[in-house]
């Protein structure tokens, strides 16, 4: 069965789409069978794995909304796992979700075909709140929350775990934490040892024990249409993001012994 990770954050610019892909294509180098789910209209985690969101024959809004199955929409990406890719059609189905009965369970329907093809699911959220991102919570098993140590980003985690909450009483009784990730970070700075600090003290293992750094190579890796852990793999980035997806792994290892064991 796949494991369904949403990876969002209403808040721009904290490494969400960074992390959708470098994550995605580290569990992919560790063995895994991933897809990277683009539902995002910008189409970034599209481009940042090697696919041209200008150039599509088909795109999620086929999948999502004209019953394209699966196969036919996903594509081989540049790191190693398939990518449903998404550009700005997805505003257009933004807008049908609307005027659906099962708006925000369209997603988590979809999905039911990729649970037995794949080990993971990433699905790359866009920057808000919106039914896109509600169909992805809905769909997945687990939240995982990308923030930048600095004030304002404990502002919009509140917002963003409420949210959670909600879904979690009203539709995806199942949805936990999967974990809250320190992205762009530089311990030389007070203020994000301070939030760092901070978020250890208040959410405890629910915090990775893996930051990823400020690093150059994360930052040119997409405009090669790579993964950093393909751009660079010594790069202090891609060694970030295979820690991480190695923590990850052994976290769902620990939640399926508990599972046997109860």
């Amino acid at each position: 069965m796949a494991r369904v990770i949403a990876i969002a954050n209403q808040k721009g610019g904290v490494g969400k789409t960074t992390t959708s892909v470098n994550l995605s294509a580290a569990l992919a180098l560790s063995g895994c069978v991933v897809l990277l789910v683009d539902l995002d209209p910008q189409g970034n985690a599209t481009m940042g794995s090697g696919v041209d969101k200008r150039n599509l024959d088909l795109s999620i809004y086929d999948w999502l909304m004209e019953n394209e199955p699966l196969e036919t929409v996903a594509v081989e990406g540049s790191g190693g796992f398939k990518v449903m890719p998404g550009n700005t059609d997805l505003t257009a189905a933004e807008v049908e979700l609307l005027n659906e009965d099962k708006r925000t369970e369209r997603l988590s329907q979809k999905l039911s075909a990729a649970q037995n093809i794949f080990d993971y699911v990433i699905i790359d959220c866009p920057p808000s709140l919106s039914i896109l991102t509600i169909n992805a919570l809905i769909a997945s098993d687990g939240v995982l929350i990308p923030m930048q140590c600095e004030y304002y980003a404990l502002e919009g985690l509140t917002a963003l775990l409420e949210t959670v909450e909600r879904v979690r009483e009203e539709a995806n009784k199942d949805l936990m934490i999967e974990g809250l990730l320190r992205t762009m970070y530089d311990p030389r700075n007070s203020l994000t040892r301070d939030v760092s600090r901070q978020l250890m003290d208040y959410f405890g293992e629910a915090v990775f024990r893996t930051v990823i750094p400020r690093n150059v190579r994360l930052a040119e890796a997409p405009s090669h249409g790579l993964p950093a852990t393909h751009y660079d793999k010594r790069s202090r980035g891609a060694v970030a993001y295979m820690a991480l997806a190695a923590e990850l792994r052994r976290r769902h290892m620990s939640i399926l012994y508990k599972e046997k064991e109860s």
